[in-house]
């Protein structure tokens, strides 16, 4: 078995948590101390999902990232990031990503953090697989349905990440084609750009 590489006193910044973003998470409980777990902050696991948001950017795709903790051990259950570009697949936003990383289990005692408000679809998403908590780290560059997953049920926190606020506003201003389509499809990015 490999030595763990974040042990109890090891510094959270965002080099141990650039680590934690880009290692499988079926291999965190052997890399990474319980201890060292313990000591994460939700402004900390914002911070993992906006450097998700941060490697999806990186990799050309749409920066929004997702985090999925167990609400009574604090572990990290899944991740992921946007891949409509990465992947052509228009439905693996975030904190899809993350769920399906996550696998099949019982959202009710997980939280689910986004570093962007989620879209219609996720929104639903995260009513029907039955979430207890959604963290949201940017509501400056889009929200809307905050409100809605409150009324069904879903405590909704914001806790917005001053670095994941500037990278969306940047990747909109570089590719508004693309945000157009992660929102709202290509039929949107047809119309706002018909053929001359």
């Amino acid at each position: 078995m490999p030595a763990k590489v974040l042990l109890p006193d090891s510094p959270v910044d965002d080099a141990a948590l650039n680590l934690v973003a880009r290692l499988p998470t079926t291999q965190l409980p052997g890399l990474i101390d319980e201890a060292w777990l313990a000591r994460l902050g939700d402004a900390d696991v914002m911070r993992l999902a906006v450097l998700l948001a941060r490697k999806s950017y990186e990799e050309g795709g749409c920066p929004i990232g997702a985090v999925i903790i167990d609400n009574s051990t604090r572990r990290i259950v899944g991740k992921g990031h946007n891949t409509l570009v990465q992947d052509g697949d228009p439905y693996n936003h975030g904190e899809t990503s993350a769920i399906r990383d996550a696998g099949r289990r019982d959202f009710s005692r997980a939280t689910l953090f986004t570093s962007l408000s989620p879209c219609d679809v996720c929104a639903m998403l995260v009513v029907m697989r039955g979430f207890s908590r959604l963290v949201v780290g940017d509501v400056t560059n889009a929200a809307g349905n905050e409100a809605l997953i409150r009324d069904r049920g879903v405590t909704v926190d914001i806790l917005e990440d001053p670095m994941g606020i500037a990278l969306y506003a940047r990747f909109r201003n570089e590719r508004p084609e693309l945000d157009l389509e992660d929102w709202k499809g290509l039929a949107a990015v047809n119309q706002a750009n018909p053929p001359k």
